[in-house]
């Protein structure tokens, strides 16, 4: 398509175009396939935006919106569409809005309506720094978050949900910038969303602490935050089935908070996360997951397994070697390697159960690692490989089903 697709047209769950919307009894409109999963593969009786009790799973079609996708799919994405009728709003605009919004009791179409002129206006961004746009939008996200919390009010956390929306149409790559956003009352909401906003309001949030987090250089963004309470969140949306765009984010930040501990608490926040069952949900989702999501969830094993306790979940789980061995040399090159580091780490770094060797030759990993000292590999990952063999070669050769000029080749490595 020429032009992105509009928000209105998008599924809130797969954040992708809608084919065959439907509304669900809260009145929020899914793409018929991603709701359907929700409900029935995932077994959840809520409305995933909204996280409202539906006392019904009846799905009404929106053939309205179905009409309008199609009219604008069949314009070619024609800047002209009925869907873009929100003109972006003068630059000259921008200290009176700035001025009213905190104030106005229709927060969520005036942030709207901002957002979409930073959208479009690259001028515009630098000015709303200038007019103290970023404090204008954190104290507007720390009210609705109160107010939210205070009474449950859906409304309220949906205007902050729209103000991290506009927050994530700016660059954040200046200092000043940053030190706007990492202050409590702009944090404190922003990890909220990534807890419990909606699909879309997570990948704004997650995108702000993306672009904080490189430009912010050594400083640790999380120490304002509930990284505890956070970690579980973005387990939890990996485990609901998460689209991948949404995946690939929460495991970026994942990345990030594992990284960015102090060197000698590090080894303290490994064990935290794998406590919370990281190592279980990283696992179950590799089966599945596209080369992105896979070499990022390989990844993070590599570093929760460097720990006794990482090691420990891992052997236990009964698809953990099954799932990492699928991934060598059929991923990419990057996967590949990041999947014999986990293996070696298993296997090498302690002394491994007799279940993990057993699931390492039965799952075909022996022979992968075979295939991997004749292929282009990097030296690294030959040398774990060679290692693994030499270390439990005698223990792989007296399997019955092992092949015998397996059984040589091993002999030849000793």
């Amino acid at each position: 398509m020429a032009t992105e697709s509009p928000q209105l047209f998008l599924c809130p769950i797969s954040m992708g175009l809608m084919e065959d919307p439907v509304t669900v009894a809260t009145g929020v409109t899914y793409e018929r396939r991603s709701i359907e999963r929700w409900f029935f593969k995932y077994g959840k009786a809520t409305c995933p935006a909204t996280m409202q009790r539906l006392a019904s799973f009846e799905l009404t079609p929106n053939h309205t919106l179905k009409r309008v996708i199609s009219s604008w799919v069949h314009r070619g994405s024609s800047p002209s569409s009925p869907t873009d009728a929100l003109e972006p709003m003068a630059r000259a605009r921008l200290p009176s809005v700035l001025a009213g919004i905190e104030a106005t009791p229709f927060k969520v179409t005036a942030l709207k309506s901002l957002r979409s002129c930073m959208a479009l206006d690259g001028a515009a961004q630098g000015e709303f720094v200038a007019y103290d746009g970023i404090q204008v939008l954190s104290r507007v996200m720390a009210q609705a978050l109160a107010e939210s919390g205070a009474g449950g009010d859906f409304s309220a956390f949906r205007t902050c949900e729209e103000a991290a929306a506009v927050l994530d149409t700016l660059p954040l790559s200046d200092d000043a910038s940053v030190d706007l956003v990492l202050r409590p009352e702009c944090m404190r909401p922003v990890a909220a969303l990534v807890q419990r906003g909606s699909a879309e309001a997570r990948l704004h949030a997650m995108s702000i602490l993306d672009k904080v987090s490189k430009a912010s250089g050594a400083r640790n963004w999380t120490a304002g935050v509930d990284v505890d309470d956070m970690v579980k969140s973005l387990l939890d949306l990996l485990s609901d089935g998460a689209s991948s765009k949404l995946s690939s984010r929460a495991l970026d930040v994942l990345l990030d908070v594992t990284a960015r501990s102090p060197s000698s608490g590090r080894a303290r926040r490994g064990k935290d996360v794998v406590e919370v069952g990281a190592v279980r949900v990283l696992v179950e989702l590799l089966p599945d997951a596209d080369r992105h999501v896979t070499e990022r969830a390989l990844l993070l094993l590599k570093r929760l397994c460097k720990c006794p306790e990482g090691r420990l979940a891992f052997a236990e789980h009964g698809l953990a070697v099954a799932a990492v061995s699928r991934t060598v040399l059929r991923v990419s090159g990057l996967a590949t390697k990041l999947a014999v580091n986990v293996l070696w780490l298993v296997s090498c770094t302690a002394r491994p159960s007799e279940k993990v060797l057993d699931d390492l030759v039965t799952n075909g990993a022996v022979a992968k690692l075979l295939a991997l000292l004749q292929v282009e590999s990097s030296t690294s990952t030959k040398e774990k490989a060679a290692r693994m063999l030499r270390v439990h070669g005698a223990f792989w050769r007296q399997y019955p089903c092992f092949p015998a000029d397996l059984k040589d080749y091993l002999k030849f490595l000793n």
